[in-house]
């Protein structure tokens, strides 16, 4: 027979699992019909999801991140071959959680929890259907799909404004480092010429999420060890801060030198993306600087 009746925890629950290579149609029905539900439950929410990557550049990172999780996944296929299968109905309760959260998600019009609900919805099924011991090796491309779902409106809210605050306050002293004269009214940088008001859009939260997203990328490409890779994420945050302050500085330098409207238009979009790259160079720098301290000091070895 191609199928069988397995234990989950051998305490006489049968739940139906593959044995062995060989699977048979009733399997093959039961694979179905979940796809089928599942994507009945979330095409909307999901379709919606991949249409805010494309037309907001500041989510565009999210099409990177279920393509990532997805190599490596290829990349463990042998360990997971090795993995005994030991279904769980612990599984059943994190399902019956994603599917509450979708409700909470759906009632409420909260984005964040409804597309949020579909990655624990993959949990639940992985524990339920496979066991704990699949789930514990699929657990970083698992985690690491939250990067794809934009951040809730209620903590944007939260942290734009002291980043907004913190960004025109780190400018404006970099600016008077330099020698312009500068005043600072919370987030309005007053200039010779111009004003300069640091909105939400220039807090640089978005750019922040998308290099965190990169650095994690990059850390698990070029690095085996886990404390570098926990560096490398956890520096991206005070890089993506400082960099998002050196494009205010050099929009007002812009403002100031060439004209208002320069600072404007054409000449900010493509600031942003220079600045975005001068972030990914100090990403990759400081990855050069932890390797030269690993060869310096050779008991070192995080």
């Amino acid at each position: 027979m191609g199928a069988s009746l397995n234990g989950a925890r051998g305490d006489g629950v049968a739940i139906p699992v593959p044995r062995g290579t060989s699977i048979d149609r009733s399997w093959l029905w039961l694979v179905a019909g979940l796809v089928v539900l599942v994507a009945f439950l979330y095409y909307s929410i999901l379709g919606f999801l991949v249409q805010d990557w494309w037309t907001d550049p500041n989510f565009s990172h999210g099409f990177f991140v279920p393509a990532f999780s997805i190599f490596v996944i290829w990349q463990r296929r042998k360990v997971l071959a090795s993995i005994p299968v030991d279904p769980s109905w612990s599984g059943l309760g994190i399902i019956v959680l994603a599917l509450l959260v979708y409700l909470l998600g759906v009632i409420g019009a909260e984005l964040f929890l409804s597309r949020s609900s579909f990655i624990l919805l993959l949990a639940g099924l992985v524990i339920y259907f496979l066991g704990w011991g699949y789930f514990r090796a699929l657990m970083f491309p698992w985690a690491f799909l939250f990067l794809m779902v934009p951040l809730p409106t209620l903590v944007l809210s939260e942290v734009t404004f002291p980043l907004q605050f913190f960004a025109s306050k780190l400018a404006s002293s970099l600016l008077a480092l330099v020698g312009v004269p500068v005043l600072r009214e919370g987030n309005i940088i007053q200039l010779p010429t111009m004003s300069l008001e640091v909105v939400e859009a220039c807090s640089g939260i978005r750019s922040l999420v998308s290099l965190v997203t990169l650095a994690v990328i990059y850390g698990y490409l070029m690095e085996s060890g886990r404390a570098f890779r926990v560096i490398l994420a956890l520096a991206a945050v005070p890089i993506a801060i400082a960099a998002n302050s050196l494009r205010v500085m050099g929009t007002g330098l812009l403002g100031l030198y060439w004209g208002p409207e320069k600072a404007e238009g054409f000449f900010h979009t493509f600031s942003g993306w220079v600045i975005f790259i001068l972030a990914l160079g100090m990403l990759f720098a400081l990855h050069r600087v932890l390797r030269m301290l690993q060869q310096l000091l050779p008991a070192w070895k995080p």
